[in-house]
């Protein structure tokens, strides 16, 4: 890549038609910053030293093109690199514990990094939240140890660093983490009034409410549409040693009830080998959240997050408009990316 990541930008947004947002340039500005510090090999030496700044922490509300940002810088690096889901990245690390014999966590933790540091240079993790304990306690260790491999991470989030797991459970087991990527991240935060992916996506094609029978007749005909020609064939997918049966199968395309979803004991590990065998996925009937049903909204919040980590287009019907969604106090932050993200998939380009 070269020098002028301002120049590559501006000329990519004219491109792709957008428009160039001064707040989005301070940001290519200081990813140009953390490009000379980490990736050139010559004039930049001297940032090698102490002080180096090994991670890019980009943080900020939904729809202002935080992902759009780092996707083209990640794809514009010339590293040997991996862009993952959280989820999928902490599945790896624990089914990699799994394999070995040597269930000591320090050297659990060495040996994965260091396969990693084998594979990778380059670590894009995209919408990054922590909500499990499990995963909580152990990723201080795991990042100081893939920042001593001088493995690179960049990261979006709608959360402020400081504040990622707030109110979680033995939260102060978790607090390492943060003091971790405080010391070793460029932490910023991308400001625009906005929300890009509703002004621009704001088509609402396959968002289908209220749940009448008007709505049941449109997804219907819909479904017909889309499967026209295709042979439904139930297919049931192996997760762990547990059977789960997808009944409406047709060839990628697929048609789900909400609590087959998230109305049971799933979780990200199940919703990535169910995504990553379709092409499409309808999902019916989803309700309004409050603290009532909050499991079954961190579920929901878990899946689409995988969705569209996957880029896998969708319709759903729902009681009510997408921006007429409401939420358990706990999770109004999350949901409002969970939202966000509903009018782009339901709105995305699909080829079947």
């Amino acid at each position: 890549m070269s020098k002028n990541l301002e120049e590559k930008f501006k000329l990519y947004c004219v491109s792709e038609n957008l428009e160039v947002n001064h707040n989005q340039v301070n940001v290519i500005k200081k990813l140009q910053d953390y490009f000379n510090q980490n990736f050139t090999s010559t004039l930049f030496k001297i940032f090698k030293k102490k002080g180096l700044k090994k991670a890019f922490y980009l943080h900020g509300g939904v729809g202002v093109g935080k992902t759009m940002i780092l996707n083209f810088f990640f794809d514009l690096v010339n590293q040997d690199k991996k862009r993952l889901h959280f989820n999928e990245f902490m599945l790896e690390f624990h089914n990699f514990v799994h394999t070995i014999k040597d269930k000591n966590q320090e050297n659990v933790v060495s040996t994965f990094v260091k396969d990693l540091k084998s594979k990778v240079s380059l670590i894009y993790f995209d919408e990054f939240q922590v909500t499990n304990i499990v995963d909580a306690m152990i990723l201080g260790k795991l990042f100081e140890e893939i920042f001593k491999e001088n493995i690179k991470i960049i990261l979006t989030s709608n959360i402020e660093l400081s504040e990622l797991y707030k109110d979680g459970l033995q939260r102060d087991q978790f607090l390492p983490f943060i003091e971790i990527m405080k010391k070793n991240a460029i932490n910023h935060e991308l400001r625009i009034e906005d929300d890009y992916r509703k002004s621009k996506e704001n088509q609402k094609q396959r968002f289908f409410f209220p749940l009448n029978q008007e709505t049941n007749f449109k997804i219907n005909k819909f479904f017909r549409i889309i499967t026209k020609e295709k042979k439904n064939s139930p297919k049931i997918l192996n997760i762990k040693g547990r059977d789960f049966t997808i009944q409406n199968f047709y060839e990628g395309i697929c048609r789900f009830n909400f609590d087959e979803l998230c109305n049971r004991n799933l979780g990200a590990e199940d919703y990535l080998e169910i995504v990553k065998n379709l092409k499409f996925m309808i999902i019916e009937k989803i309700p309004q959240f409050n603290d009532i049903n909050s499991n079954q909204q961190q579920r929901f919040i878990t899946l689409i997050d995988i969705i569209y980590d996957k880029n896998l287009p969708i319709a759903v019907t729902a009681s009510q408009d997408v921006s007429k969604f409401t939420s358990s106090r706990s999770l109004q932050e999350p949901f409002k990316r969970t939202v966000s993200r509903l009018y782009q998939l339901t709105s995305m380009k699909y080829n079947l």
